[in-house]
């Protein structure tokens, strides 16, 4: 157990008792300080309870979409008496408490006792590295503080929204339904009627061409082909103000490929690079989610190198590039213009970040429409390259698509 500023604050007293009596020589004045330091003796041989304390805490969700809330409980048992407890769970600093208390005081008698809180989850992997429990004597002159090291965590995932697919599925990789299929079946477009050929499925028999021709006829169809998709997201610190929006967009994309039966994949261009490599399927796709869910803008962005080794090293040829960035970098700028020359389809999905701003003086107005004015240059300088979306995120991204389509 450890002193608290009471007890400070009682010794200095005690000691400038004892400094006046020396002084003046009124040894008297001694005996003030008794009735203190009968209370400190009291205080630290009563009051020494043993913390066999145990705590638990459970949260409702560890996934949840941004925005969304979690419960979280406490769980606090003891074995000992204890007159006062204070309990505190170590919440990280990026969630908001919308409901309730993140700490409690209780007395124990050997029972157990529990508290619960709501918290707001925002974007990204939020740890909760302990609980912090005190304890104080009924003097408040000593207390124990101590940290229970219990780890949980709560991943913020984007949220998702419905768009109009950017760009044309059709490619090269054969595939049926919602994962690739090297054979021909069902889900195949009618090509023409030729004839049978030994092999050929008794159910493709075209029976109308074979009652005119007297010969057995088939239809035959042509395999149903995907496209690649990569989605690329420039993690410029510069796009910190609407960084959510990008992962919203990014995830957005991705379940629109996944529902389109298209293998996908992912980078975010971090000072590390993170790659997800092309692949399939729904567990794919909530790897990538967890991608997004705590990617964070970085200062040190080197897109363009990073675009220029994956294109000779990762990307499938052919691929349709989905390129999300605000444009407020020549890096961002340039590596669109590489993806063109090494003859890929690129559309750019845009993301204003001055759309979000509220400017509080008129000087302040005028700069950001300056600086709006650069970018939409810019983007007019991109649209030789690419598809060019230029998104007002106070707007569905779906309703961006479909004006750009509808030119």
């Amino acid at each position: 157990m450890k002193p608290t500023g009471k007890t400070y604050a009682l010794l200095t007293v005690v000691w400038i008792i004892v400094i006046t009596s020396y002084l003046f020589v009124k040894w008297e004045g001694v005996v003030l300080t008794l009735p203190i330091l009968t209370l400190f003796l009291f205080a630290s041989l009563l009051y020494k309870p043993v913390l066999d304390v145990k705590v638990k805490r459970e949260v409702s969700s560890t996934r949840v979409i941004e925005g969304g809330e979690v419960e979280v409980t406490i769980k606090i048992k003891t074995n000992s008496k204890i007159n006062s407890l204070l309990v505190q769970d170590l919440v990280p600093d990026k969630l908001q408490i919308v409901a309730g208390k993140n700490w409690s005081v209780f007395s124990f008698n050997g029972d157990e006792k529990e508290f619960s809180y709501k918290v707001k989850v925002p974007r990204g992997l939020h740890e909760f590295l302990g609980i912090r429990i005190v304890y104080t004597d009924p003097f408040g002159l000593f207390e124990e503080d101590k940290v229970i090291e219990i780890y949980d965590e709560i991943v913020g995932v984007p949220k998702i929204e419905e768009i109009i697919t950017p760009y044309i599925t059709r490619g090269t990789k054969v595939t049926v339904g919602p994962l690739p299929s090297p054979r021909l079946g069902e889900g195949l477009e009618f090509h023409a009627v030729r004839e049978y050929h030994p092999g050929d499925p008794m159910k493709y028999i075209n029976w109308k061409a074979t009652a005119k021709s007297g010969k057995i006829m088939v239809n035959e169809y042509e395999s149903e082909r995907k496209v690649d998709v990569v989605v690329i997201v420039d993690a410029t610190y510069k796009a910190t103000k609407i960084f959510d929006h990008m992962m919203r967009a990014a995830a957005s994309i991705l379940l629109d490929a996944l529902e389109n039966g298209m293998s996908f994949g992912l980078l975010i261009s971090e000072a590390v690079p993170i790659w997800v490599n092309v692949d399939y399927g729904k567990r794919h796709f909530f790897r990538c989610i967890d991608v997004l869910s705590m990617a964070k803008p970085d200062k040190n962005n080197l897109i363009f190198y990073q675009v220029d080794h994956l294109i000779r090293t990762k990307i499938p040829p052919r691929a349709q590039i989905v390129f999300i960035s605000p444009f407020l970098t020549q890096e961002s700028e340039d590596s669109l213009k590489l993806l063109y020359s090494f003859g890929y389809k690129v559309v750019a999905i845009s993301p204003n970040p001055y759309s979000l701003w509220k400017p509080r003086e008129k000087e302040e107005e005028l700069a950001i429409k300056i600086l709006d004015l650069k970018r939409k240059a810019r983007l007019k300088r991109l649209k030789r390259y690419a598809l060019v979306i230029d998104w007002d995120v106070k707007t569905p991204l779906k309703s961006a698509i479909t004006e750009v389509l509808k030119l």
